[in-house]
């Protein structure tokens, strides 16, 4: 490996193999972005004498420590240690299994810094070595009708791995490592309100959940108004010892249209059984009845910001025109409710449910 002060830099993979050790050395020697370091980095060169837990251990560790350095912000997120970090993603042609397996997700720290990553599969696994599986990066969209102020809610395919046949906001999914077009955002997007990068995830799964064609919600027309970290097992459908769950830093979006006749709707039957549009009435008397699930995400979201008198949904011209209620500072924590604590690996709180 040469340096970017020219200075060749030696060691065997076989036997230098922890990743903290040698991104430390590359650092103090002011190493950049090569072609070596990507090499390094990749799964092929490493992947037999580390983990991938413990690879992302490494990175996280390494990042925390050395916070300014590039090595980690521009080469770790993008040549990382699953199977699908470039490839084209045809949602049209994969199984709820494909996705478990191939989606690469962003791992996190818990400031909401990319440092890893990890199959869709292994990130929502809850075990007793990882009880609330891995935290990644989310986003949840909720589409409204303008003219009526309805949402747009759907119920979440039976054939769903994880939280099946739930109902929920309007699409909830997860950006990607290596998409053609780039969904990692960085500090200072998230600091701006930007986030390009969850806002193209959000154009991309509304496709291919719902069948929104890509033009018909333009990347402008998404409002981000906040983070929440919260994390659930999914008990209530697989049972006190389910091994699926969410450990997420789920980035909310709003989105308007004229009306409901102005997008076309066509949701895919391996992900969606029903949608419904409703206003803040008909929810609470969805909430109400015992006979219908809903997703944690959403029931979190929705009494904490939405529906509460004054919030995002009670004054939407304002929430959709202005800051008034954008927070691009603060991660908001929460646990899940009651029935949402344990899984495969016993989990309890980790915080106190913000008020």
């Amino acid at each position: 490996m040469i340096c970017s002060n020219n200075t060749p830099l030696h060691f065997n993979v076989s036997t230098d193999h922890s990743h903290y050790t040698i991104l430390k050395m590359m650092y103090k020697m002011n190493v950049r972005a090569t072609v070596a370091i990507r090499c390094l980095l990749t799964r092929r060169h490493i992947s037999s004498s580390l983990s991938s837990t413990k690879r992302r251990s490494a990175a996280c560790a390494f990042q925390t420590q050395h916070p300014r350095s590039d090595i980690l912000q521009h080469d770790w997120r993008h040549y990382s240690t699953t199977s699908n970090s470039l490839e084209s993603w045809k949602g049209n042609t994969m199984s709820q299994s494909d996705f478990m397996e191939r989606d690469t997700v962003l791992v996190l720290s818990d400031n909401d810094e990319v440092c890893g990553s990890a199959s869709k599969k292994e990130s929502h696994l809850f075990t007793p070595t990882n009880p609330r599986g891995i935290l990644h990066r989310a986003f949840s969209v909720f589409l409204y009708d303008a003219s009526t102020k309805e949402l747009l809610l759907q119920q979440r395919a039976s054939t769903k791995i994880t939280f099946p046949s739930v109902w929920t906001n309007t699409c909830c999914s997860h950006p990607l490592h290596g998409m053609d077009v780039n969904e990692v955002d960085s500090a200072e997007d998230v600091k701006d309100g930007t986030v390009k990068g969850v806002k193209a995830a959000a154009i991309r799964k509304l496709e291919h959940e719902l069948g929104i064609p890509v033009g018909q919600l333009p990347m402008d027309s998404f409002k981000f108004l906040t983070r929440l970290h919260y994390w659930a097992a999914d008990t209530v459908t697989h049972g006190e010892k389910s091994p699926w769950g969410e450990n997420e830093i789920d980035y909310v979006l709003f989105v308007t249209v004229p009306c409901k006749d102005s997008i076309t709707i066509n949701p895919h039957p391996d992900e969606v059984d029903d949608v419904c549009w409703v206003t803040q009435s008909k929810l609470l008397e969805m909430f109400a009845d015992k006979d219908l699930l809903f997703s944690p995400w959403f029931r979190i979201i929705a009494n904490r910001w939405m529906i509460s008198k004054g919030g995002w949904w009670d004054d939407l011209d304002r929430t959709m025109t202005t800051n008034d209620f954008c927070d691009y500072e603060s991660i908001h924590r929460f646990d899940p409710p009651q029935e949402h604590l344990g899984g495969g690996g016993n989990a309890g709180p980790l915080f106190v449910a913000e008020k």
